[in-house]
């Protein structure tokens, strides 16, 4: 049993590598498209698939460091306040995606859906809540139409392409075998 979760976690471990390195590269893809390249959220998609495949731990882990490390190798994002505001709000993506998918009952993609749209839900307020905070230490102010504009408005394309291509990869993935849907076996009911 020990060498299985050993096995178990050297996978999840090499994964989350993995996710870490791809929400590196993608943006300089995805930045490439100067109209809606930023609003596509290139970092958020390799952390929700780490949160959902390898789990809350990892993909915690993984959105708290690829802003950071973004911010610090290339640049971009700025460190102060948007890396830093992005790091917790990854780091929500990542652990509350993780968290609810692995606890579903099944895991379907309507539980994958449900657990995506929560997080999203949950990043975006922790986010909001972070900028207020940075800011005000800076002396400015975060105001409802900033929080609109960088949490609902200009995400929209991001937040689609979220919805489309995350579960996408997750069906691909189950056909494959590489990563299975899970059903729990009904619980037997008692006669009396």
């Amino acid at each position: 049993m020990r060498r299985e979760n050993l096995k178990t976690h050297l996978r999840n471990l090499t994964l989350a590598a993995m996710f870490l390195a791809v929400g590196l590269i993608l943006p300089f893809f995805i930045g490439q498209i100067p109209q809606i390249g930023k609003m596509l959220l290139p970092m958020h998609i390799p952390v929700f698939l780490c949160g959902l495949i390898c789990g809350w731990q990892y993909g915690g882990v993984v959105g708290a460091v690829l802003p950071l490390l973004r911010s610090v190798w290339f640049g971009m994002p700025a460190f102060y306040p948007d890396a830093l505001a992005m790091s917790v709000e990854l780091l929500t993506y990542g652990l509350v995606a993780g968290l609810l998918y692995a606890r579903s009952r099944w895991q379907c993609v309507f539980a994958l859906y449900r657990s995506l749209l929560a997080a999203m839900l949950a990043g975006r307020v922790v986010w909001g809540l972070a900028e207020i905070l940075l800011l005000r230490l800076g002396g400015s102010a975060f105001t409802w139409k900033a929080f609109l504009a960088g949490a609902l408005l200009n995400a929209i394309p991001g937040i689609c392409l979220q919805l489309l291509l995350i579960p996408a990869v997750m069906v691909a993935l189950n056909r494959t075998g590489l990563v299975r849907f899970r059903r729990e076996p009904k619980k037997p009911t008692e006669t009396t």
